[in-house]
């Protein structure tokens, strides 16, 4: 699978231990930045990985901050994308069974390195179940069309 990553000047480290596991399970690795420790706005990283993902350059992406919280606010601003919050197995596996998520977001500050791989890996096997969720999806993105175009 290829896959985009990306993150802030908080979470450097994480990003660099979720790419060698990346390439050790044999994904194909995108890095959007940063890689300085230099302040930096993470909303311009998570807006490169979405554009990625929906360009269909990449399958998936995971964007890394210091909670998370900003790179999964950042992401799914770009419309078209489903971005969630990944610190916890239920809650990553359900980004994607229930959500179709094609984003994951980590929080370095958050969690260690060793959860954040495991959910990593979970995260990966994971396909979008359908089901009842899909009419939940296509509601999410029936607003989103909405709004773009300036209904109510």
């Amino acid at each position: 699978m290829k896959i985009a990553i990306g993150c802030d000047d908080a979470a450097i480290a994480l990003k660099e231990t979720i790419k060698i596991l990346l390439v050790e399970l044999g994904h194909e690795v995108e890095d959007y930045g940063v890689y300085t420790p230099e302040p930096s706005l993470y909303p311009d990283t998570a807006v490169k990985v979405c554009e990625g993902v929906l360009a269909g350059d990449q399958e998936r992406g995971i964007l890394i901050c210091g909670t998370g919280i900003g790179m999964a606010i950042a992401a799914n601003k770009v419309p078209g994308i489903r971005a969630a919050v990944c610190h916890d197995l239920f809650s990553t596996q359900r980004s994607i069974r229930s959500n179709d998520c094609q984003i994951m977001t980590l929080g370095e500050r958050v969690i260690g390195p060793e959860l954040a791989k495991e959910l990593v890996k979970v995260w990966l096997e994971c396909d979008f179940a359908g089901g009842g969720s899909a009419a939940k999806v296509e509601k999410i993105m029936e607003y989103e069309q909405k709004f773009i175009r300036g209904g109510k």
